[in-house]
């Protein structure tokens, strides 16, 4: 796993190449939405896409992580399918439902049957790197995802730059990004954890919680600025000196939610002295992304390294699929 996360800005810059040819090859239409259709590692790419997108598209954007899809899809949607072993039952599932509301397809993945499914079809299909764990693919995924909005006439924006930012940033700050991450993962080591940050950087949140969930190998809590202030905020009202708490934040995020999280940390003060500011650091979303994904990707694998757990196996998961075969 150390290997793989090493190498993830070798993986952005081949992620770009296949991703622009792509694009080149991608239709344009009136499209009246899109809807991603991905699960775990699959998947996130898709919510910090949207998280990009939120203000840059002009049509709806649904991450869908079901074996169904909206009633929405019809022939003016453009559904994109994304698996990355190909064989993600819920996946195959949707993007079945979406060839019969007669939705636009495109699928990406490194092959099995969604890619079998999209020749049987004629689909246009972004093969990927194979033979990874998915989670290690994010950028894999996510890269495909804009240059096919791209492609497609949605987005506009001119991304590539904020990459290349993203890129040297994980470059120019390889030695403190790990000596950070391994600072944090001591101060998660045998404590519960939470993971707290403000609206726009949720997919981020995610992807940190889930790379704890599977490399680390345990149990996380996420929430998000400002709704957790209208509930969850009143759950602290005793000690939990066996929490640590991580902010995950832009220090430019929009004031209110800075005044919210600031608030919020005074009140969980007073029952945990284990709260970490976990600052997402760039001057582009991409560049914040790419710096914030490194960095808690390596939180995780020094996490699991302290749990004495092997970052790589997720035998559980091996098991689920197994026993839903038989179904």
């Amino acid at each position: 796993m150390k290997n793989l996360i090493s190498n993830f800005p070798l993986q952005i810059t081949e992620a770009i190449k296949i991703g622009k040819k792509a694009a080149s090859a991608m239709l344009t239409a009136n499209y009246q939405q899109v809807v991603v259709s991905g699960l775990g590692g699959s998947g996130i790419g898709a919510s910090i896409v949207a998280d990009y997108c939120f203000d840059l598209l002009q049509v709806p954007l649904i991450v869908n992580k079901n074996y169904f899809i909206p009633a929405c899809v019809n022939e003016h949607t453009l559904f994109i399918a994304c698996s990355y072993s190909g064989n993600t039952e819920e996946t195959l599932q949707a993007v079945k439902l979406a060839k019969k509301k007669k939705a636009s397809i495109v699928c990406v993945t490194s092959g099995g049957e969604l890619a079998l499914f999209a020749k049987k079809y004629q689909l246009p299909c972004i093969l990927i790197p194979a033979g990874m764990p998915p989670r290690s693919c994010l950028g894999y995924s996510m890269m495909q995802l804009l240059y096919i909005l791209k492609g497609s006439g949605l987005l506009k924006a001119r991304f590539e730059k904020e990459l290349l930012q993203g890129l040297a940033s994980i470059k120019k700050n390889e030695k403190a990004i790990h000596k950070l991450a391994e600072q944090v993962a001591a101060k998660c080591h045998n404590q519960q954890i939470a993971l707290y940050t403000t609206a726009g950087n949720e997919g981020l949140a995610v992807r940190f919680r889930q790379q704890l969930n599977e490399n680390s190998k345990v149990l996380v809590w996420h929430n998000v600025i400002p709704e957790m202030t209208h509930n969850e905020i009143v759950g602290w009202k005793k000690n939990h000196e066996d929490i640590t708490v991580l902010f995950c934040y832009y220090k430019n995020d929009f004031s209110k939610n800075i005044s919210r999280l600031q608030f919020l940390k005074k009140v969980i003060k007073k029952y945990t002295p284990h709260i970490v500011d976990l600052e997402i650091k760039g001057n582009s979303f991409w560049e914040r992304a790419f710096y914030f994904i490194n960095l808690t990707d390596w939180i995780s694998v020094y996490l699991s390294d302290l749990n004495g757990n092997d970052a790589v196996e997720v035998k559980v998961i091996d098991g689920l699929k197994s026993e839903m075969a038989k179904k």
